[in-house]
């Protein structure tokens, strides 16, 4: 019974870990996390090297972050990851025109092309809804000349009004 009461510990040594707080802390946890990055998972210098692997991301996150591609720049990017050139999205946009004026900023994406694009070059949605600029786009909206096409009424919408 003395036995099972009994609890053996490991022999513990301190690690010499501080927080990342200035430039020089991170280059000092990079040259140590260098040193010790291959080291046998399980032991006392692995945990030290997971550590020093959050400390560093987290210090890189607040001090180098890293913006996302607008949703021109992540299509081009993942086109040549898949090594496809513009026609081969020409089907997915809606032709080799609408596909020119996508890609060479001249025309938003809308919704439909988002949903293809997403299926075939396996993008996050995400990714691809953020705004970016029109070639010749200042930041303002222009103003379109409004003819009789454009205004809507509630005759042409069908509107019914639920009783």
């Amino acid at each position: 019974m003395k036995r099972l009461m009994q609890v053996q510990f490991k022999k513990i040594t301190a690690m010499n870990i501080k927080l990342i707080k200035t430039e020089e802390d991170y280059q000092t946890a990079l040259k140590r996390l260098e040193v010790i990055f291959d080291v046998k998972v399980g032991t006392q210098e692995s945990d030290e090297a997971d550590i020093l692997g959050l400390m560093i991301d987290e210090y890189e996150k607040r001090h180098y972050p890293i913006e996302s591609p607008d949703p021109i720049e992540a299509i081009k990017i993942r086109m040549e990851e898949l090594n496809l050139k513009q026609v081969d999205l020409a089907e997915t946009i809606g032709g080799k025109n609408r596909a020119s004026e996508v890609m060479n900023r001249k025309r938003k994406l809308t919704v439909e092309m988002i949903r293809n694009i997403t299926r075939r070059l396996n993008l996050s949605p995400g990714l691809l809804i953020h705004d970016y600029q029109l070639i010749g786009q200042k930041g303002t909206i222009t103003k379109r000349k409004v003819t009789r096409h454009h205004i809507t009424t509630k005759k042409n919408l069908n509107i019914t009004r639920s009783v």
